[in-house]
């Protein structure tokens, strides 16, 4: 093996001229190799999340019920304890909100008070008591060869989720997965980051608390888009990516992600009122559906009436006008509602998230079912109806991931389906489809017990 010495005496430069060029190569070489850029940074950094983020789901995945269900009542104990500084890092966030002009609708996405977050705690109890989805045995049946073989439930193992706004979605993702037996790591929306941090200290001290590793949960602070493409290359140490948010969003970690992506662009959710609909039903449902929460992926986006019932509901919409909705219609129904205006082409298939509603008098039946396969996005769809043959029909030809009859749009949540709470809503089929609660992060994986059968 060859010296630096050696070599300079096997150039044609002297050797104090090489030693020389040698030095000042040196140190141009020097930060190149013994720096990171910062994203090299970010990137080892999220790759160490993540890895321990693997190892802590190793915990989890064999605990049992008693011990997860433990560790989510530490967490919902110490949110209680410690609202007050949870609301005062959500106050941080509140302002800087105000100052970056968010929407109305954004500022009720982000905003706690001491009502929100009691439901936050009480939706981790709800959770806590939840069947355990792991372990459950499903088709296990036996062969004619004599083998036993069926299916169990397992965690699918490191779950990362990146959305926006919603503070609340910190809580009710970390505890879904710690009670699927889930690592997950969370990158909130930098709108909430002064909250996020605030709570997801709290469930990691929750873990700690039960003797659990509290890297299950881990907050990834959000910088830029540079994180996000980092936890989307992430093959081999994340299973499962979750967008939450804006369409843009879904679409950029859609289009980019190496790992699985669970989708959901947007909610444009629909209600047909048929020719036969109790009219006050009717109005009560758009009425929720659309002024309870008008920021949120479930809220009523288009009001489709058949004409025979037009003329007895559109009217009544004044109501809600005076209450400060905007009513974008077809000429149909300006000519019957005063104060709406005429709606454009962009307005069909709009998800609003705004006290704004989209409405048109449709022919019949089959001219509302039609409407709804052009326009809907696979989140929800509702009929108003006192025909059952319509109204099953309306169930069972409707794509979407939650389709009602005679109720508000608003129950496509996972608290009002029963699931506890919710990491998402999927619009598309595989692996999930609707509201995605602990069973929806597992999977199952094949068993067989023989006797040495042999093939």
């Amino acid at each position: 093996m060859k010296t630096v010495d050696t070599v300079i005496h096997d150039c044609s430069v002297s050797a104090p001229m090489a030693r020389a060029h040698l030095r000042i190569s040196l140190r141009t070489l020097s930060p190149m190799r013994t720096s990171l850029r910062p994203v090299d940074n970010l990137e080892t950094k999220l790759v160490g999340s993540a890895t321990r983020a693997r190892l802590a789901s190793r915990q989890l995945g064999p605990l049992t019920r008693a011990a997860k269900d433990a560790a989510l009542e530490h967490i919902a104990r110490l949110i209680e304890e410690r609202r007050a500084e949870v609301m005062e890092a959500n106050a941080r966030d509140l302002e800087a909100g105000r100052e970056a002009g968010l929407s109305a609708a954004l500022m009720d996405r982000l905003a706690l008070d001491e009502d929100r977050i009691a439901q936050i705690a009480e939706s981790v109890r709800e959770i806590a008591r939840l069947d355990d989805p792991v372990g459950e045995v499903v088709n296990m049946r036996r062969r004619p060869n004599g083998m036993r073989v069926g299916q169990v439930r397992v965690p699918l193992g490191v779950i990362a989720m990146i959305y926006e706004s919603r503070p609340n979605v910190t809580v009710d993702a970390a505890a879904l997965c710690i009670k699927s037996g889930n690592a997950v790591m969370l990158r909130g929306g930098k709108e909430a980051k002064h909250s996020n941090i605030a709570l997801g200290a709290i469930v990691r001290d929750g873990l700690s608390a039960a003797k659990l590793s509290p890297e299950a949960v881990q907050i990834i602070e959000p910088l830029g888009r540079e994180e996000t493409k980092i936890l989307m290359s992430l093959t081999g140490k994340i299973d499962l990516l979750i967008p939450r948010g804006g369409e843009g969003l879904i679409r950029f970690v859609a289009e980019h992600a190496r790992v699985p992506v669970v989708q959901h662009f947007k909610g444009v959710c629909h209600l047909y009122v048929d020719e036969n609909a109790d009219v006050d039903m009717a109005f009560r449902l758009v009425e929720n559906g659309k002024m309870q929460r008008p920021g949120v992926c479930n809220a009523l986006e288009c009001l489709l009436v058949h004409e025979d019932r037009a003329a007895s509901l559109l009217p009544r919409l004044a109501e809600l006008i005076d209450a400060g909705l905007e009513v974008r219609g077809d000429e149909r129904c300006c000519a019957l509602l005063q104060g709406a205006r005429l709606a454009t082409d962009a307005d069909w298939g709009a998800e609003h998230l705004a006290p704004i509603l989209s409405v048109r008098v449709v022919d019949d039946f089959d001219a509302g079912l039609a409407h709804i396969a052009t326009y809907g996005s696979q989140h929800t769809e509702a009929i108003c109806t006192e025909s059952n043959s319509r109204g099953q029909r309306f169930l069972r030809e409707v794509d979407a991931s939650c389709v009602m009859l005679n109720a508000s749009t608003r129950f496509n949540d996972g608290g009002m389906l029963g699931l506890g709470a919710e990491v998402g809503i999927s619009t598309t089929k595989l692996h999930a489809y609707g509201p995605m609660g602990v069973t929806s992060l597992t999977a199952l994986k094949w068993m067989v017990q023989g006797e040495g059968q042999v093939r």
